[in-house]
C-alpha cells in the first residue's frame, strides 16, 4: 500500500554511520563522534532546523582481511549496512531530510537501501574525486571504498550487489559523477561505454561550481525526481582539507565545493545527504571537523530560504529484503 511522505524542509534526521570497514585506513569510524563534538547538531538547530537525532550505528572497523584480498572485510561491512538501513527506513518515512555522518563510502548502500523501501526509483549525485567503479575483478586494493558505485549499479561482490534484493540500487543513467579526477584504466573504459554522466573537476571549475551543479541536477531531473547526494570529503583540495584517507594534489577548492553543495541540497526532492571519508586521526586539532560543520550548515541553510508547505510525495514500501550471498566478493580502490 502506498505511503504518502510529506517532506519537511525544516527537519533533519541525523544518523551516525561510524565505519572504516571498507576504507583504506582506520580512522573514519571516528568521524560521527568528531562532527558531533564540533557541534553539528547545535549549529543546525541554531540555523533554524528541527533536528531529530537517530543516534549512531555500532562502529565497524578497518581490517586488512588478507584472506579475501579482492573484497576485504565484507562481513563487517554488511553488518554496518544492515544497521544503517534500519535507521534510514525510519528517518526517510518521517519526511525529514536524512543527514548521515559517515564513515566510509560503502555506507551509502545501507542508506539507499533504506530509502528504496519507500521510493521505487532514486537518482544519485556522487560528489567525489574518484569514480569508485572498480570491481573485484579489476581492484588494485581489494578495498570496497574503491568499488561502491560499481556495487550500486549491480556489479561486484554478491553480498553487496544483493543487499537490495533486485539490483541495481540505482540505474546507470540516474547517476551523475561530479568532480572526478582519478580514474583507473578499467573505470575509464567503463565510463566510455556507460550511460552514466560525469563531469571532471577541471570542467566544474571552468563552468563555475554552482553552474556545474545545476547542470548535474538538470541531468538527474532533480526538479521532478527524488535523489540522494554523496559528499566524499576528498573532493576538496588537500590544501583546504587534508584530513582524508587518500590525499593527493588537485581537488576542488573548499569555496567551490560549498557553492556546488549549496545548489545540490536546495531541492525539495532531496531525500538524503551522506558525508564520507573524513578521518579524525588526521585532524588532531579538530580544525577540519569545524570546516565540515560550517560547510554543511551553510549549504543546508539554503533550504530555509524557500519554505513552502510540505511536499506530499507518493512513496511505495516494497517487499525487498537483504539477501546476503555466501561467497566472499572483493573490491577496489
Amino acid at each position: 500500500m502506498a505511503v504518502k511522505i510529506a517532506r519537511q524542509q525544516k527537519k533533519i534526521a541525523l544518523i551516525g554511520a561510524p565505519s572504516s570497514a571498507a576504507a583504506f585506513l582506520p580512522g573514519s569510524e571516528k568521524a560521527p563522534a568528531a562532527l558531533r563534538a564540533a557541534g553539528i547538531l547545535e549549529h543546525l538547530q541554531n540555523a533554524g532546523f528541527e533536528v531529530i537525532d537517530h543516534g549512531d550505528c555500532a562502529p565497524r572497523h578497518f581490517a586488512e582481511d588478507d584472506e579475501h584480498r579482492r573484497a576485504r572485510n565484507l562481513t563487517e561491512i554488511v553488518a554496518g549496512l544492515t544497521d544503517l538501513k534500519l535507521r534510514a527506513e525510519v528517518a526517510v518515512k518521517s519526511g525529514a531530510l536524512v543527514l548521515v555522518l559517515g564513515g566510509d563510502c560503502a555506507q551509502i548502500i545501507g542508506l539507499l537501501t533504506g530509502a528504496r523501501r519507500y521510493y521505487r526509483h532514486l537518482n544519485l549525485l556522487w560528489m567525489d574525486r574518484d569514480a569508485d567503479l572498480n570491481t573485484p575483478a579489476t581492484t588494485p586494493s581489494g578495498r570496497i571504498d574503491g568499488m561502491v558505485v560499481a556495487h550500486i549499479i549491480g556489479k561486484g561482490a554478491p553480498e553487496l550487489v544483493r543487499f537490495w534484493g533486485e539490483p541495481p540500487l540505482v540505474r546507470e543513467p540516474d547517476i551523475f559523477l561530479f568532480g572526478i579526477e582519478r580514474l583507473d584504466p578499467p573505470e575509464g573504459e567503463f565510463l566510455a561505454h556507460s550511460p552514466m554522466r560525469h563531469m571532471i573537476a577541471a570542467d566544474v571549475q571552468r563552468k563555475s561550481a554552482a553552474a556545474a551543479a545545476k547542470d548535474a541536477l538538470t541531468h538527474l531531473h532533480a526538479d521532478a525526481r527524488e535523489y540522494v547526494v554523496n559528499l566524499d570529503t576528498d573532493i576538496i583540495s588537500n590544501n583546504d582539507f587534508p584530513a582524508v584517507n587518500v590525499p593527493a594534489e588537485g581537488g576542488l577548492p573548499l569555496a567551490d565545493v560549498r557553492a556546488a553543495l549549496t545548489e545540490a541540497v536546495r531541492s525539495k526532492n532531496l531525500v538524503a545527504l551522506i558525508l564520507s571519508q573524513y578521518n579524525p586521526d588526521k585532524d588532531p586539532d579538530g580544525s577540519s571537523a569545524k570546516k565540515l560543520v560550517d560547510l554543511l550548515v551553510e549549504a543546508l541553510s539554503a533550504r530555509l530560504e524557500d519554505q513552502g508547505s510540505p511536499v506530499p510525495s507518493p512513496a511505495e514500501p516494497t517487499s525487498q529484503e537483504n539477501v546476503p550471498a555466501t561467497s566472499a566478493g572483493e573490491e577496489t580502490a
